[in-house]
């Protein structure tokens, strides 16, 4: 029998969290955390596994997991609080006015997700310059980095993905600790655990009348499909990101032939 409230996690999970944040530094002595928590299965992994860290590394750090309420009527939080609560997580809820916000500004056929992912990560950043933590932890997965690099490949033209660190114009570092993870595993540790989650019901969006993700959706499919057909498609895409050849794509500024004529190059 498991202590209780204390959750249970792989040994794959746990090597693949404490091997991300070894190989990029993302958490260190003396850091102090701020953690996005909306309640899905990606952040609540993220909270249990940095308390779990936090008992077992040879530094100390802090970290509060923060939700923020984007302000509508009916919002309620209080099942997620008490969870965080039973399992010894540091938890507040941010109250914003995001939703009422959006009422104006918010154009006509736009993406509800990545006008609502702006809005809520700005208002991580306003309460992390408030209150002075250095890093703001967000739970984005291998999955997500893949479906990006492709969606942004697809409908924006541009090679890009999601770093495990970067700093932001405000000062301090995002931190994506479960870069590494796969959305099953956090899935699956969910699970097993038990735990409650909160879906896309908690979205604002629900409440809108814009358009739904379609092409997140439809990419995350198309991946789903090749790697019905290859187990392994995953692996390779993680390892090519960590093997960049920048300087053989149509960008002569990162070519390494500084002597060479664009124009020769081109004939």
């Amino acid at each position: 029998m498991r202590e209780k409230n204390r959750a249970k996690f792989s040994k794959k999970l746990l090597r693949t969290f404490g091997r991300t944040n070894g190989r990029y530094r993302l958490i260190q002595e003396g850091d102090r955390v701020l953690v996005g928590i909306s309640g899905g299965k990606d952040s609540l992994s993220l909270v249990h596994l940095l308390k779990n860290m936090q008992s077992h590394a040879p530094f100390d750090f802090d970290f509060l997991a923060v939700t923020v309420s984007y302000g509508m009527e009916g919002e309620d939080y209080s099942a997620l609080h008490e969870h965080c609560e039973a399992y010894g997580i540091p938890h507040e809820v941010y109250e914003t006015r995001i939703y009422e916000i959006s009422q104006e500004t918010i154009r006509e056929g736009s993406s509800f997700c990545s006008y609502f992912s702006r809005m809520r990560r700005g208002a991580l950043y306003t309460y992390a310059e408030e209150h002075g933590y250095g890093k703001i932890a967000l739970g984005h997965h291998l999955d997500d980095a893949v479906e990006s690099f492709f969606m942004n490949m697809f409908y924006n033209g541009s090679l890009r993905s999601m770093a495990p660190i970067y700093k932001a114009d405000r000062g301090f570092h995002v931190i994506r600790p479960l870069i590494e993870a796969r959305e099953s595993q956090l899935q699956a540790f969910a699970e097993e655990n038990g735990f409650a989650t909160i879906g896309d019901e908690a979205c604002p969006a629900m409440r809108t009348t814009v358009k739904a993700p379609y092409a997140r959706a439809q990419t995350k499919e198309w991946l789903r499909a090749l790697e019905g057909e290859d187990p392994e498609i995953f692996k390779r895409i993680k390892a090519s990101f960590a093997h960049i050849h920048d300087d053989t794509f149509l960008d002569p500024s990162r070519w390494k032939r500084d002597d060479l004529d664009v124009g020769d190059a081109c004939r």
